[in-house]
């Protein structure tokens, strides 16, 4: 259980999957079938038991199954909300600012929210290839107006340490690069993945800068707290991104809580996001 391999080894990724470990409503089971084709489900059995089986509008339980209405596609929703597949000048690179660029180096997730504004992205089965990798650090290393990197995709910390700290050192290794970001949200989802080998190669790489995605104060576990307060004491700050959701956090008294427990637990709410018009999310 407590082997973050393990975890994503054993993800929930079906009707069946999520049936042994918790009575699925109706709306559930029609969700997971009216999606299907439209976004992976997957999410770590770690998070999965954070779900109450009791009631369906259990806050875990939206964000990781989904509703039958997220196959009901509105006109206004787009496949790319944020424009960025025409600011891709290299690949895994999105460049839309001058001096920031967004750096994909993996599909994958420990979980896929149904949230995602970048579902068109993750989940697939195209990963960046070595090439794509280096192809994108070559850009970013011609490129002098780059001073800031934010690692993405997917879910960096998903890489084995060893390569997560070879791409680190290399984005290191380009003078004009200052501050390197690492967006993840495995702190939440399967906070085993934040261990000593891990904050070690990441301690390496200051000025280096973690963002976080709680949504709800269910998510702030103790083990979750845990792995948050490990990257702090190895002097990386991290932050919270939190996205507003209907029936998840959508009151005061929700997001005050979730606010105060990141608080106690040293990471700095960054921002409230309201979410992109992405295929399946605007009932959401």
């Amino acid at each position: 259980w407590n082997d973050w391999r393990w975890q994503l080894g054993h993800m929930l990724t079906s009707a069946d999957d999520l049936a042994r470990v918790l009575p699925l409503s109706a709306d559930e089971r029609a969700g997971l079938a009216a999606s299907a084709s439209l976004f992976r489900v997957g999410l770590t059995p770690y998070y999965a038991s954070l779900m109450d089986p009791a009631h369906a509008a259990c806050p875990i339980r939206m964000q990781a199954i989904p509703h039958p209405s997220e196959a009901d596609i509105r006109p206004e929703e787009l496949r790319d909300p944020l424009g960025e597949d025409s600011h891709m000048p290299a690949p895994s690179v999105v460049h839309k600012y001058p001096d920031r660029c967004l750096f994909l180096v993996v599909d994958r997730c420990g979980i896929y929210c149904r949230h995602c504004n970048r579902r068109r992205l993750v989940g697939g089965d195209e990963p960046p290839t070595t090439h794509d990798l280096e192809a994108g650090l070559a850009y970013i290393a011609r490129t002098p107006r780059i001073r800031d990197v934010l690692m993405s995709g997917g879910d960096p910390l998903l890489l084995s340490t060893r390569r997560l700290d070879y791409l680190l050192g290399r984005l290191r290794a380009i003078p004009h690069v200052e501050t390197i970001r690492i967006g993840t949200r495995l702190p939440v989802v399967c906070p085993m993945r934040i261990d000593a080998e891990l904050v070690g190669a990441l301690r390496k790489h200051h000025p280096l800068f973690i963002n976080t995605h709680f949504n709800h104060i269910k998510e702030l576990t103790p083990e979750a707290r845990a792995a948050c307060e490990r990257l702090v004491d190895a002097g990386i700050p991290v932050g919270n991104q939190t996205v507003l959701l209907r029936g998840v956090n959508s009151s005061t008294r929700s997001l005050r809580a979730l606010m105060r427990g990141l608080l106690r637990s040293r990471v700095r709410p960054y921002y409230l996001f309201q979410g992109d018009t992405v295929l399946g999310n605007t009932q959401h």
